[in-house]
């Protein structure tokens, strides 16, 4: 009995400091992982792109001026033309395809400089946020807002991308725009999905004029799912019906990620509710009481 004993003692140790380890190595890994993940997607679509632009750039540029021939040899000699030919499966003064072989051979030269020089691969991602900087400041002078607006209605003049943009102008709105961003700025409670359950939401803000006409003062709110608060309902209740909670908008979304575990403080109950001893788990529950 005393060794079956140690074993669960043993069992409930490792269980509950590994959780522990969990509990403690999980968020930061996650979030590593995600910027990981960030970087990797905007080095592949949007770097890589400029890059390859660049390097497209470079090598017309070869061809405009000579005085990059210095450059790694970067002029074309006969007998480098006769060596591109026979690689090439040519005959050696075969001359109708010298201009591509060239070309070939100058774009081999800049990828193989561009590689060999891996600090450079960073370019393109400075060159988007330069662009980035550059359009939001065009924008925010008189002929940028008229070419942004002229633009608007050259997309919107489009009958399937024009609802595509709609959707993602308004999402982009939501997370970034300074002036019409939606703020969360009351957490509430409300009997959701029916009378005597309580769901935790934001208040976003006054109902459409449709619906108050019905109602009377309602308020629209969103009620987000738990583990994923980025998605939910939004539901438009009466003003009278919701119930302002003292909590700050992360202490929610706390609650909310947790499946209601995380809890914030001075909303935790006072005394500690009796906890049913199931059979088989004496050891742990034990342990845990202990700890």
């Amino acid at each position: 009995m005393a060794t079956d004993k140690k074993k669960t003692t043993a069992k409930g140790h490792f269980k509950r400091f590994f959780l522990r380890g969990l509990a403690v190595v999980l968020p930061s890994a996650l979030t590593l992982w995600l910027f990981v993940k960030a970087y990797q997607w905007v080095d592949s679509a949007i770097a890589q792109p400029i890059n390859k632009g660049l390097q497209w750039c470079l090598v017309r540029l070869m061809d405009m001026w000579a005085g990059l021939a210095s450059f790694a040899d970067l002029q074309a000699t006969e007998t480098k033309l006769e060596s591109l030919r026979r690689e090439a499966g040519l005959v050696p003064h075969d001359l109708s395809q010298d201009g591509a072989l060239v070309n070939q051979w100058r774009e081999g030269v800049v990828t193989s400089w561009w590689d060999e020089h891996w600090y450079i691969h960073i370019i393109g991602l400075l060159v988007a946020i330069i662009a980035v900087y550059i359009a939001g400041r065009l924008v925010g002078g008189f002929i940028g807002r008229v070419l942004y607006r002229y633009l608007e209605r050259l997309i919107g003049s489009i009958p399937v991308v024009k609802k595509i943009y709609s959707w993602v102008k308004q999402v982009v709105d939501f997370l970034f725009s300074q002036e019409q961003s939606v703020q969360f700025n009351r957490v509430v409670a409300v009997e959701y999905p029916r009378r005597g359950i309580w769901s935790v939401g934001f208040q976003t803000g006054t109902s459409m004029r449709s619906i108050s006409a019905k109602s009377g003062d309602s308020v629209t709110v969103f009620v987000p799912s738990s583990p994923t608060p980025f998605t939910g309902y939004t539901i438009t209740i009466p003003r009278a019906d919701i119930i302002e909670l003292p909590i700050s908008v992360e202490e929610a979304i706390g609650f909310a990620v947790s499946g209601g575990v995380l809890r914030p403080d001075g909303q935790k109950m006072n005394g500690t509710a009796s906890v049913p001893k199931l059979s088989g788990m004496g050891g742990d529950a034990q342990e845990e009481r202990e700890d």
